[in-house]
């Protein structure tokens, strides 16, 4: 079954470990409705937030091609590295 949430809800994994991070947002895109989502990983240093946000975006992405992902990240170093990879459903907020 799946469950409709909010669209102002905004996930925030409750690990620094990039890895975690990335099972926690995987598993919550595999479990919910979620073709549009915010995402909170302004904790985390640059390369990990760029890790993060590549991984996660892809899985979003084949799932739901027409959705997007609003990262809250603390830098936008992040959306000049990733924005090269034309992942297409991905928007930084800082």
């Amino acid at each position: 079954m799946l469950q409709l949430l909010p669209s102002s809800d905004i996930l925030t994994p409750n690990t620094t470990n990039p890895q975690e991070a990335v099972d926690f947002i995987c598993n919550y895109i595999d479990r919910y409705h979620c073709e549009n989502m915010d995402v909170d990983i302004s904790f985390m240093n640059i390369l990990d937030a760029c890790y993060v946000t590549t991984m996660c975006s892809t899985k979003h992405f084949i799932k739901y091609p027409q959705g997007k992902i609003n990262w809250k990240v603390s830098s936008d170093l992040i959306n000049d590295f990733t924005g090269r990879l034309s992942l297409g459903n991905d928007r930084y907020l800082i």
